[in-house]
C-alpha cells in the first residue's frame, strides 16, 4: 500500500513538471512585437506594426466559429493540405466579428469581434520573419492570407476562461476606459487567445482590444 501511494505521489509530480512544461511552452511562443504607448493596470494603448494573418471566415456563435475556423488554420501552418515546411505557431488566435456593412470573399467560409448576424474573422498571425508574399499558398480555399496595417489599439487582458459572460464584462469595462480618455473605437472590438485549451484558467492570457484613431 505504501508503495502504492508512492507511485501514485510520483506520477502526480510528472504530471504537473510536465503540464509545467507545457504550459512554459505554450506560453513562450513568439507573439507581435506591439509598443504600450500608455498603461493603466490591465488596460494598455499599444502600437502593432504590420501584421500578416491567415485567415478564414465563417458563421455561428462565438465558440462555433471559433472552433470551426481553427481546424482549417491549424492544417495551413502544420502543412497538412499544402506542400512546403511548417510555419511555427504564434500567439495570439484573433477573431473579431464581420460588420454588417463588410464584405467577405465568397471561398472564406474563421482576432475575434462580436457579431449581430453571425459571420466572424478568425486568424493566426504569421510570423514576424514572413512576408505576404514569402507565404506558401493555401491548399483549402477556405484559408486567405492577409495583411493588416500599423495600427494603434486599446486593450484589456484577463485571466481565466473566454467565455461569452468574461468577455462581454470586460468588453465593457474597456468601454468605459476608452472613453474617460477620448478614446472612440474603430470597428468591432477584436478577441485574442492566447492559450491552449489545456492551460489552467489563471495562467490563461485573454484580451479584448478596439482598434482606436491615433491621437495627435
Amino acid at each position: 500500500m505504501k508503495l502504492i501511494l508512492i507511485l501514485l505521489g510520483l506520477a502526480a509530480v510528472v504530471g504537473i513538471v510536465g503540464l509545467l512544461v507545457f504550459v512554459f511552452v505554450i506560453q513562450n511562443v513568439e507573439k507581435p512585437d506591439y509598443q504600450v504607448v500608455s498603461q493603466d493596470g490591465d488596460f494598455e494603448l499599444r502600437d502593432y506594426p504590420p501584421l500578416v494573418v491567415a485567415e478564414v471566415s465563417g458563421s455561428g456563435d462565438r465558440q462555433q466559429s471559433l472552433s470551426s475556423g481553427f481546424g482549417p488554420l491549424a492544417r495551413y501552418i502544420f502543412a497538412k493540405e499544402r506542400g512546403g515546411e511548417r510555419i511555427a505557431m504564434t500567439a495570439p488566435v484573433q477573431q473579431r466579428a464581420v460588420a454588417p456593412d463588410e464584405k467577405i470573399a465568397m471561398t472564406a467560409p474563421v482576432t475575434q469581434t462580436s457579431a449581430q448576424d453571425g459571420r466572424w474573422r478568425v486568424q493566426f498571425i504569421m510570423p514576424a520573419e514572413y512576408r505576404l508574399e514569402d507565404l506558401p499558398a493555401p491548399g483549402n480555399t477556405e484559408v486567405t492570407l492577409e495583411r493588416i496595417p500599423a495600427r494603434r489599439v486599446a486593450a484589456v487582458r484577463f485571466s481565466g476562461r473566454a467565455n461569452d459572460q468574461a468577455i462581454a464584462e470586460q468588453q465593457a469595462r474597456l468601454k468605459d476606459w476608452m472613453s474617460t480618455r477620448g478614446l472612440e473605437p474603430r470597428g468591432e472590438p477584436i478577441y485574442a487567445y492566447y492559450n491552449d485549451p489545456f492551460t489552467p484558467g489563471p495562467l490563461r492570457r485573454n484580451e479584448v482590444m478596439f482598434e482606436v484613431s491615433p491621437q495627435p
